[in-house]
């Protein structure tokens, strides 16, 4: 299937025009991400519709906080990324091409979604990003149908295509890797100003959260997250905040992070944001409250999760409205 966003060169180059990277692709040969090819001078997707991992996960899982609390969602990942974290859970299928997938048309994976009374449908675990047509596609119809469409994400996409693909979300979680711009070159091989950008961007027309993996020794100071939170209270003090543990994987092998350092991270950024999450912490309660009362609004323990604090979208105890879709 032919491509979007990409312009002819001489010598039968292309230049792809969905990432930031604008990579350009001699005949025969694939961009950054894997999964963008080069055919005989027009832009390809070989790997259009081709699913590596189909799961019924409950909305929590992306994470999505603020988003129908309690409910289930179908969800895809594909094969290939835009950036190249070390320290990826789902290296198997962001860093490689041969793993086994199988195919789904939109119209497949949407009658899917209905079988199972799903909520909608979230693209995550490896890049959605880099399949940009099939992602448009499927959420297109999903919407046609009365499905929602959820965006598990590193953010890394250009302004315009951006902006069609958001008439289409819903809600989505992205990855703010660090604030570190030599981080995100060295290390991941992206650019943090734009996804800063997509952020801002995305920010007002979809339910957007954003997620840190806190990584000791490389983005876990006071002053980095600090950072980060102010960035985000300048858009919107709402915008719910995951600081998540991370553990070793792929080629890192920095020891995991301590629940007490993401304790502390986390009472960093509630100096600037209403809302901030722990993950990967075990069975500790990551329940929402009134950021005026301090009313439980939300409790969540592990995927367990209950609704004693709100009616209609305000709190029932002070009658704030609250900022999560229900």
């Amino acid at each position: 299937m032919k491509a979007g966003f990409f312009t002819k060169l001489n010598d039968n180059r292309v230049r792809c025009e969905l990432c930031p990277h604008r990579c350009t692709i001699n005949p025969g040969r694939y961009g950054i991400c894997r999964v963008r090819n080069n055919d005989e001078g027009d832009l390809k997707i070989p790997f259009y519709g081709r699913i590596s991992s189909y799961a019924s996960d409950p909305v929590e899982k992306k994470p999505l906080y603020h988003f129908y609390p309690g409910r289930s969602i179908v969800s895809v990942g594909f094969v290939g990324c835009s950036l190249r974290c070390p320290f990826c859970q789902n290296y198997t299928i962001s860093t490689r091409t041969d793993t086994p997938t199988e195919y789904l048309s939109p119209d497949e994976l949407v009658n899917a979604a209905l079988r199972e009374h799903s909520l909608g449908i979230a693209y995550t675990y490896s890049e959605p990003l880099v399949h940009f047509e099939y992602v448009v596609d499927t959420a297109k119809k999903a919407h046609e149908k009365g499905l929602k469409n959820v965006l598990v994400s590193n953010g890394y996409i250009n302004e315009e295509p951006a902006d069609e693909l958001l008439n289409f979300i819903d809600a989505a979680n992205i990855d703010l890797k660090t604030f570190n711009p030599d981080f995100y070159r060295k290390e991941l091989g992206g650019n943090l100003e734009d996804i800063k950008r997509f952020i801002k961007q995305a920010a007002g027309r979809i339910e957007l959260e954003v997620t840190t993996l806190v990584i000791p020794g490389r983005n876990d100071s006071s002053g980095e997250i600090e950072s980060i939170v102010k960035f985000l209270a300048g858009i919107n003090p709402d915008i719910p905040y995951h600081l998540s543990c991370y553990y070793p994987t792929y080629k890192y092998t920095v020891p995991p992070t301590p629940p007490s350092l993401v304790k502390k991270l986390a009472e960093v950024s509630k100096k600037y944001l209403n809302y901030v999450y722990l993950g990967n912490v075990g069975l500790l309660e990551t329940n929402t409250y009134c950021p005026e009362c301090r009313n439980l609004l939300v409790r969540r323990r592990g995927y367990s999760v209950s609704v004693p604090g709100l009616t209609n979208g305000v709190c029932k105890k002070c009658g704030i409205k609250i900022p999560i879709v229900m």
